[in-house]
Formats: structure tokens, C-alpha cells, sequence
């Protein structure tokens, strides 16, 4: 028996040291050989659960959490991850619950407050979200990302564009499915609609097409054959390397698309940004940057989400910014920029429901 459970103690030993040097899926195999040695062990059964919670082996990961939690009621991490394999099924309640469970035994878990605000953003209970925000400022989490969660979902002035960090790693995650994700549930159309807008403003033919923000590279099959060359930038590694497997793009840069257009060095006769500005609040960067870099005459198309009112912006509890009709012509005009053409079309749906867009077509000088 000792030595059944010297060697139960090892694999565990073993798994912990892999968890630590982020290699998971030995991990696993470690706890896992380390729980068949010792059947029961409400640390083997929390490390082997949170593992896969972190492999997004999230229903695997319930039923340990739930076994550890009947020897351990109070034990924090196993409340905590069984709080994130519930929330990333969908499973609202029990997400909300556990997380709650969790708090009850340390709120000082700023991770935790952040992520059962994120839930209650999600639910539209957006006063109990900011409570969660807030408490979470209060214990010292990054004021940058916490305080754009917190403009999500209370009325005031919102930041001027997204925590980079935030954005790169939100299209890091989701590289691998963000296309069929994007195209498949939510029928995003953005792309089609914004090049299929072009044909009767543009030559037949571009020398030089920049797709700004181009992620997977949506855009870049559609307007290859109307191109010489076709160059993208994205600010997720993954997202990139999904847009340079499609074979469309000439030239691909991992770069933020505002200091993009402030320092390239090439002049494009057509820029598109195909529902990108969802994450830039403030768009006068973006402008003067396009302007700069457009070829005379060229055109600039994106979309934007719309607002419900007459803000020239808003961040709206989805994460993502709307802009109104009237900033985008006013800003266009400063710029010195024409309107080519301006439309209304749906950009993709949420909740089975079409988002409205604007899309809008301008020429430079």
C-alpha cells in the first residue's frame, strides 16, 4: 500500500511541475495515473479538474471538480474552475453560483470579481456587473482592461479603443474558430458586403489593396483577383497565420492598424476595414492615418456598427464600439476625404437577431 501511494504521490509531483512549465497535456497524464493510484484525493481530483479546465476539456472537468468539492466543501480552487468549466459550456447559473461559493470563501480573488461581472455583463444585469468591476479596481486589477469593462456597462465617457492586450489575446484564443464561429453562427457578412459595395465606385483593377485588421483573412480571396497585391495587418499572431494559410496576401504585418497607417511606407489605392472599428472607439487616428497612406484619389471602405442614439460613439455591453452616421461624415470631412456612397446593411447577428451597420465608401484628394 505504501508503495502504491509513494508512486501516487509521485505522479502527482510530476504533474504539478508540468502544470507549472505550462505543459498540460503531460499534466494530465500525470494526475490522471496519480488519481487511479489514489481514487478520491481531493487535491488529485482539483489539479486533474482544473487541468482540463484549462485544456477546454471543460465537460470532463466537471465531474472531478464536483467529487473534490463533496470531500472539500471549502475548497476555493476547485469552486473557482468549476466556475469557469460552467461558464465556458454556456451554463450561466452554475457559473454564477460557483464563483459566488468561491468569493464566500476569499473575496479578495480579484480574478474571480472580474469573471462573475463578465457573466452578469453577459446576462444584461449590467448595475450588478459594474459592482463586480469596481470591487475588483478596488483590489488592485489592471485599471486599463478592468476600467473598459467598466465603461461596458455604465453610461459615461468610454475609452478612446480597446486594451490592446485585450484584443490580441481575445484573437489569439480564438484563431483556430473564429472563421467558422464568425461565419457559421453568427452569419457575419461584413466582408462580402463592404467588396461587393466596390463595383460601382472603383477601376476594375487595384494596384495595391490594404485590408486592415484582416484577422483570418476574410476579405483577402474576394479582393485578390481585383488586386496586384494585397497586404494585411492584424494584431493577433494567430489571426495571421490563419490569413497567410489562405494564400491571398502578398504582404502580411503583426502590428497595431493605427501605427500601421502612421508609419508604412507604401501608398495603397484601396483601404478596407470590414467591421474592425468595433474595437477602435475614437476614429480620428484611423482617418488621418488612411489618408495618409491612400494613393490619390484612393478609396477608403469599412463598416461600423451603429449606435442607438445620437452619441458620436458608445461601448456597448458587448465589448464593442458603435458610432454614429453624423461622427463618421464629420470626420470624414475633416480629414478631406468625399463620401463615395453610404449604406445601411446588416454586419452579423447576435442572439439571432441582425446588428446594423453603416458602411461607408471614401476617396481622397
Amino acid at each position: 500500500m505504501s508503495e502504491t501511494l509513494e508512486q501516487a504521490r509521485q505522479f502527482f509531483q510530476d504533474g504539478l511541475a508540468h502544470s507549472e512549465a505550462g505543459r498540460l497535456e503531460q499534466a494530465e497524464r500525470c494526475f490522471a495515473a496519480a488519481l487511479s493510484l489514489a481514487p478520491g484525493r481531493p487535491s488529485v481530483l482539483t489539479n486533474l479538474g482544473a487541468t482540463r479546465v484549462r485544456r477546454g476539456h471543460w465537460a470532463d472537468a466537471l465531474p472531478l471538480l464536483e467529487e473534490a468539492l463533496v470531500a472539500e466543501p471549502d475548497n476555493l480552487e476547485a469552486w473557482s474552475h468549476l466556475g469557469m468549466a460552467h461558464a465556458e459550456l454556456g451554463q450561466m447559473t452554475p457559473a454564477l453560483q460557483a464563483f459566488e461559493r468561491a468569493l464566500a470563501i476569499d473575496p479578495r480573488q480579484t480574478g474571480l470579481w472580474s469573471r462573475r461581472g463578465s457573466l452578469l455583463r453577459e446576462l444584461g444585469r449590467l448595475s450588478e456587473a459594474a459592482e463586480c468591476f469596481e470591487q475588483a479596481l478596488a483590489l488592485g486589477a489592471d485599471p486599463q482592461l478592468h476600467g473598459y469593462y467598466l465603461a461596458s456597462v455604465r453610461d459615461g465617457a468610454a475609452p478612446g479603443v480597446a486594451p490592446r492586450a485585450y484584443v490580441e489575446s481575445l484573437f489569439d484564443r480564438y484563431a483556430d474558430e473564429f472563421q467558422t464561429h464568425l461565419v457559421g453562427a453568427l452569419r457575419y457578412r461584413a466582408h462580402e458586403v463592404l467588396v461587393r459595395g466596390l463595383a460601382p465606385l472603383g477601376p476594375q483593377r487595384f494596384r495595391s489593396v490594404l485590408d486592415l485588421g484582416c484577422g483570418t483573412g476574410l476579405i483577402g480571396p474576394l479582393i485578390k483577383p481585383m488586386a496586384d497585391r494585397v497586404d494585411g495587418v492584424d494584431l493577433s499572431s494567430g489571426m495571421l497565420e490563419q490569413a497567410r494559410a489562405c494564400g491571398s496576401y502578398t504582404g502580411l504585418v503583426h502590428a497595431d492598424a493605427v501605427d500601421y497607417l502612421q508609419s508604412a511606407g507604401r501608398q495603397y489605392d484601396l483601404v478596407l476595414a470590414a467591421d474592425v472599428f468595433i474595437y477602435v472607439g475614437a476614429l480620428d487616428a484611423v482617418f488621418a492615418g488612411a489618408a495618409r497612406v491612400l494613393a490619390p484619389g484612393g478609396l477608403f471602405g469599412f463598416s461600423v456598427e451603429l449606435t442607438a442614439d445620437a452619441h458620436d460613439l458608445r461601448l456597448l455591453p458587448s465589448l464593442r464600439y458603435a458610432h454614429s452616421q453624423a461622427y463618421v461624415r464629420r470626420l470624414a470631412q475633416e480629414h478631406g476625404f468625399e463620401v463615395r456612397a453610404a449604406f445601411r446593411a446588416p454586419l452579423r447577428e447576435e442572439q439571432q437577431r441582425p446588428v446594423e451597420g453603416l458602411y461607408v465608401y471614401l476617396q481622397g484628394r
